[in-house]
């Protein structure tokens, strides 16, 4: 049965009732992309409807046979180093689009902006004067712990006192519809070639939405890169490079795709050299001088001479010139001060601290498992909460309460009792819910969303919309392609077409 919707200003209009839509009910008390608690539209998504046209199973299988194809013929993939089946594989992509409205869209923005300013003024506080340490904002023995905090660093200070050039902020969306941080991510953060891969497959499988509707562009995010490490070159030299730990690294799909988008250098250690602290890449045409350096590789693998001896991804003496002066390091060394999970539940305190405004955005109420009469609640209420270690990533080292096993509470329970300073526990966010086609017609699965700023003075610039990222098993709370997910197109609405 073919659907169609026809745009109106309405905010009661139903929801499609074909096929394809009959099965579609989201859990309760949740927050769904596209429907309301009673089965009218969210705002704006009749025009989303109308944009895509036709929804009918036999097309909805071409476009996504075609989208798969496309994912495999341009080697858009990421690697998991547990899966002794082969560490490749294709990013699972899902054809429904998870829109943003105008409102909205503003208002996050203008909150990641606020955050990401604060974050950058608390890292080179941190590493400077530490004055948020002595008026007791946040306690020296908790920075001192975080896995992220690298003392090596103290006294340096980067181009522009810009320490977060590139973050990507993890957004969810309660059962009231609100936009919360879930965590920060200031190292090295991934995924935004698959935001630019997805819309450029939706813009073939579905080519009239985009001349009907005002989605907002994302393809200048290469651009803007580029401008950004040409702005944060110490002399203005324009020969910025790329530093991947190569082939083997599950983002390395990404560091190729930025390298030729932004029309720059990927390179691995081995590409670098330091001499007399400066850096310089090896070429047919002898050493050339590098003075910005997009690095993808992790603090401690950097520089063997100061970090891991061990490495073999870094370059010997790169600290020596970062701490001269005499190249910019994207992002900044030591910033994972800032996203350790055991400062996030005090960044609503930096931001009134350093800004002297009141944050933007909202957070998840966060238990820290240090603090003894926090411990005490969180063991006695594992089964309503997620707890996750400060340093983990990936969905990993975590508890989701409500999910697991009375076994699995009790053994994660004697882990937090011997390491209680190492987790932080929080309230499971009932994660929103959008469509997913599964082939037969649409489900709801959870999605976050991940967008991307980039910072090369005080004037952030945010990407519109970002990775939105899906779990798709039925009642699957975990997004992360690693366990499991995959990512849709994320269409942040411009207004009037």
């Amino acid at each position: 049965m073919t659907e169609r919707v026809v745009a109106s200003d309405s905010s009661s209009v139903s929801k499609p009732s074909s096929e394809v839509f009959g099965h579609y009910s989201p859990p309760p008390d949740t927050f769904d992309e596209y429907f309301r608690a009673d089965d009218t539209l969210q705002p704006a998504i009749d025009k989303v409807l109308y944009g895509l046209g036709s929804l009918e199973p036999d097309g909805l299988e071409r476009k996504r046979v075609l989208a798969d194809s496309s994912f495999v013929q341009g080697g858009v993939t990421f690697s998991v180093y547990s899966d002794s089946r082969g560490v490749e594989k294709i990013f699972p992509f899902d054809l429904m689009p998870r829109p943003v409205d105008p409102a909205s869209w503003k208002h996050v923005e203008r909150g990641l902006r606020q955050r990401v300013v604060a974050l950058n003024a608390f890292i080179a506080d941190i590493y400077g004067a530490q004055r948020v340490v002595r008026d007791g904002v946040v306690d020296r023995e908790l920075v001192e712990s975080c896995s992220g905090y690298i003392p090596a660093v103290h006294g340096i200070r980067p181009p522009g006192g810009v320490y977060v050039h590139i973050s990507g902020i993890d957004l969810v969306r309660d059962g009231q519809g609100v936009f919360r941080v879930l965590e920060d991510n200031l190292r090295c953060p991934s995924g935004v070639s698959y935001v630019l891969e997805n819309r450029a497959v939706m813009k073939r499988a579905f080519p009239r939405a985009f001349e009907k509707l005002n989605v907002l562009p994302v393809e200048a995010y290469p651009v803007k890169l580029r401008e950004a490490m040409t702005a944060l070159s110490p002399r203005g030299y324009d020969r910025p490079v790329i530093l991947t730990p190569g082939p083997f690294n599950s983002a390395y799909f990404e560091h190729g795709f930025l390298a030729r988008r932004s029309g720059t250098e990927l390179v691995q250690g081995s590409d670098l050299e330091v001499i007399d602290d400066r850096v310089y890449v090896k070429t047919t045409h002898g050493l050339q001088h590098v003075d910005v350096i997009y690095r993808r590789i992790d603090d401690l693998f950097l520089d063997p001479r100061v970090f891991r001896s061990d490495s073999m991804l870094g370059v010997p003496g790169l600290l020596s010139a970062y701490a001269a002066g005499n190249v910019t390091l994207m992002n900044a060394i030591g910033n994972g001060v800032a996203d350790d999970k055991a400062i996030y539940p005090y960044v609503h305190d930096l931001i009134r601290y350093y800004l002297s405004e009141e944050p933007i955005l909202e957070q998840v109420t966060t238990w820290r498992c240090r603090n003894p009469r926090e411990l005490s609640h969180v063991l006695a209420n594992l089964g309503q909460l997620v707890v996750k270690c400060v340093d983990g990533a990936g969905g990993y080292g975590m508890l989701v309460g409500p999910t697991a096993s009375t076994r699995e509470r009790e053994e994660f329970a004697s882990v937090l009792r011997a390491s209680p300073e190492a987790y932080i526990a929080q309230p499971l966010v009932e994660l929103s819910t959008c469509p997913v086609w599964d082939g037969r017609h649409m489900v709801p699965r959870r999605v976050d969303l991940r967008p991307y700023i980039i910072m090369s003075d005080d004037d952030p610039w945010v990407l519109p919309g970002g990775l939105t990222r899906v779990a798709l098993k039925e009642g699957s709370y975990v997004v992360n392609s690693s366990q499991g997910g995959g990512s849709k197109d994320t269409w942040v609405l411009g207004g009037e077409a």
